[in-house]
């Protein structure tokens, strides 16, 4: 079950800790972030690619 989240309810959810982090632990977070975004953007992408691979096996029997 996916769940989408509006920036609000996520900026709600950080914890205190986060907003007064050093520089150095926001950029591991943006990391974080990055790698996080990237990760579901190739799920969406694999998920896609597995319905065509399936439609087109689907249609040569």
């Amino acid at each position: 079950m996916a769940v989408d989240l509006s920036l609000q309810q996520i900026v709600e959810g950080l914890p205190k800790s986060l907003l007064y982090a050093s520089d150095r632990d926001l950029e591991g977070f943006q990391k974080i972030i990055e790698e996080t975004i990237r990760l579901r953007e190739g799920h969406k992408n694999l998920q896609k690619m597995v319905k065509n691979f399936s439609t087109t096996t689907i249609q040569r029997t």
